[in-house]
């Protein structure tokens, strides 16, 4: 048995432009303080994750790319759910190289658990059929 529940079409457009913004201005971030967001890796407790992923100058431009096209396409409802997972595909490696083991800094880690949150929303609900 499917049940139904009734969203207001204004709330999932709010909280798809609320969730983009985070994206946008992390991308931007990225492709502007290169060498700040480094720093902020070589200080991560898991910064020996990225050696797994590759140099980790090219991954925070890359990463900041993804986040911009992608943020975009997520502000602007194209491809939502792809838009989603792909977001979702940056946000992990990011929350476990940079907020996992930073204890002091708890508020950053929970950010981006919220945030997942929030992309799986849209992954999981067909979104695009409550806008039309």
């Amino acid at each position: 048995m499917t049940r139904t529940i009734s969203v207001n079409r204004r709330s999932i457009q709010l909280l798809r432009v609320l969730v983009s913004g985070i994206f946008l201005v992390a991308g931007f971030s990225h492709l502007l303080n290169t060498e700040k967001t480094a720093q902020r890796i070589e200080q991560a407790s898991f910064k020996g994750l990225v050696v797994y992923f590759g140099d980790s100058q090219w991954l925070i431009i890359l990463s900041g790319v993804i986040m911009l096209a992608a943020g975009f396409l997520f502000l602007i409802g194209y491809k939502t759910k792809w838009a989603a997972l792909i977001l979702i595909m940056v946000l992990i490696p990011i929350t476990l190289t940079v907020q996992v083991g930073q204890m002091t800094t708890l508020g950053p880690l929970f950010k981006n658990i919220a945030i997942l949150g929030g992309l799986l929303f849209f992954i999981l609900n067909d979104t695009d059929q409550s806008l039309k």
